[in-house]
């Protein structure tokens, strides 16, 4: 049997390890929302209370702790430089100012946290200088990085290094979307200054992390939404004109410093951007969308894309986990694990953060599934192989039927059902802490 690290590596070179890998609480996007957390520690029994930690404030997303990470089989560890110099500070219990002098708010009776004000929507391009940019370089950030990479390493499990690179979303929030949509059009060359200086910024923190632990991390991860359920947001000759040069210099620099795989987290519908992606060495995608326009066809990507990518995520965190049943989730988990196992290169992963409204035993049974159909050799898949570009024919995860029939019902009423299967996983895990 293979260890975490070796699971994911073998997957990672395009070839067929023990199990599929599966990353749960290994980046932001592959944890549980902060209430959600809460709420499936409780399902699972853990003993005592949460302390709170996050891998993201903006986004709220939870630090897995780690007997529940050993429990359900996650592969992989997150790994997080440190604050750096900047303007964050807390304005009031629900408001603070991030790194990048963004303010956001927790408005009462919500869970995500909102811009309040986004610092550059007025901003020129003899301005962007002078603003208050945050030291990502700083070397207070990567104090002890090395000494928990490897403590990571010895203990079996791939580190995902966390760079903060994602400039187009970054700009995004500080200019707002719809200013900065409209920028990319109307104003290329602000488009251009404001991309190149967010560009100069993260790679200070790309260069300082990775010479702290380059040759000890298996992935190193970048974030840039490029989609939303219908199509990218930007079209292929904007992307090539005004995100890619700058996507490019980053992971340049990645590759320069470390071995590791380049991992990006993209939303949305980003099928039209891929080959782009590909070319300026996106190693890894996520979260996979599968809600969203061309994405849906995970066999599709697998045959045009698997022999250069490997896909994490894929697990549908709209439909399937928050409002399907136990068994829906099983045959979700199935159905991807037919589309994107074959040959390796396939993480397995919900797509984004669990949401609050997932019943607790439906991120169980995901998880459980996952480990009961990814072994290798897959069911009924043996001969194919993703070097080959095979197409492969997989039973659907949810019917139409079903789909529509979901989509009628209340997120409360999913919420009370508890399938008999459920509720036998609720007493296996919640077994593990007494």
């Amino acid at each position: 049997m293979l260890t975490s690290r070796e699971r994911v590596l073998c997957a990672l070179a395009h070839e067929e390890p023990d199990q599929i890998p599966v990353f749960f609480g290994s980046t932001g996007n592959t944890s549980m929302l902060a209430p959600g957390y809460v709420r499936f520690r409780e399902y699972l029994g853990v003993p005592g209370e949460w302390n709170g930690a996050l891998l993201s404030r903006v986004f709220r997303y939870a630090e897995i702790e780690e007997p529940i990470l050993l429990r359900l089989g996650s592969d992989a560890r997150p790994l997080m430089p440190g604050p750096p110099p900047s303007v964050a500070r807390d304005v009031d219990a629900d408001t603070f100012v991030d790194d990048w002098g963004t303010i956001w708010q927790l408005r009462p009776g919500t869970i995500y946290n909102e811009v309040l004000v986004p610092p550059l929507r007025d901003i020129t391009v003899d301005q962007i200088e002078a603003y208050p940019w945050p030291d990502l370089g700083h070397p207070s950030r990567f104090a002890g990085l090395r000494e928990r990479a490897e403590a990571i390493r010895d203990r079996g499990f791939a580190v995902v290094a966390a760079t903060g690179a994602s400039p187009f979303e970054t700009i995004a929030m500080m200019r707002g979307y719809d200013a900065w949509l409209l920028d990319l059009v109307a104003d290329p060359e602000l488009a251009h200054a404001l991309m190149s200086k967010l560009t100069e910024v993260m790679l200070a923190g790309v260069t300082g992390l990775l010479r702290a632990v380059g040759d000890v991390v298996d992935i190193v991860a970048m974030a840039d939404d490029l989609g939303d359920e219908a199509a990218p947001l930007l079209s292929p000759s904007l992307y090539r004109a005004l995100v890619k040069p700058y996507h490019a210099r980053l992971i340049a620099e990645m590759k320069r410093l470390s071995p590791a795989k380049v991992f990006l987290h993209s939303c949305g519908d980003i099928y039209a951007l891929i080959p782009d992606l590909i070319d300026v060495g996106v190693e890894i995608l996520n979260p996979v969308q599968v809600s969203a326009g061309a994405m849906t066809d995970t066999a599709r990507l697998k045959r045009e894309f698997g022999a250069f990518l490997t896909f994490c995520g894929a697990i549908d965190t709209q439909w399937a986990l928050p409002f399907g049943s136990v068994a829906d989730v099983r045959a979700e988990v199935r159905r991807r694990i037919a589309d994107l196992g074959p040959g390796g290169g396939y993480i397995l992963a919900s797509v984004h953060c669990i949401q609050p409204d997932v019943p607790p035993e439906n991120v169980c049974a995901m998880l459980d599934e996952a480990r009961a159909s990814g072994r290798y050799p897959l069911a009924g898949q043996c001969r194919h192989s993703s070097a080959r570009g095979l197409g492969l024919e997989a039973e659907p995860a949810l019917a139409e039927a079903d789909v529509a029939r979901l989509r009628e019902h209340d997120v409360v009423q999913h919420l009370d059902v508890e399938q008999a299967s459920g509720r036998d996983e609720a007493r296996s895990h919640a077994d593990v802490f007494g």
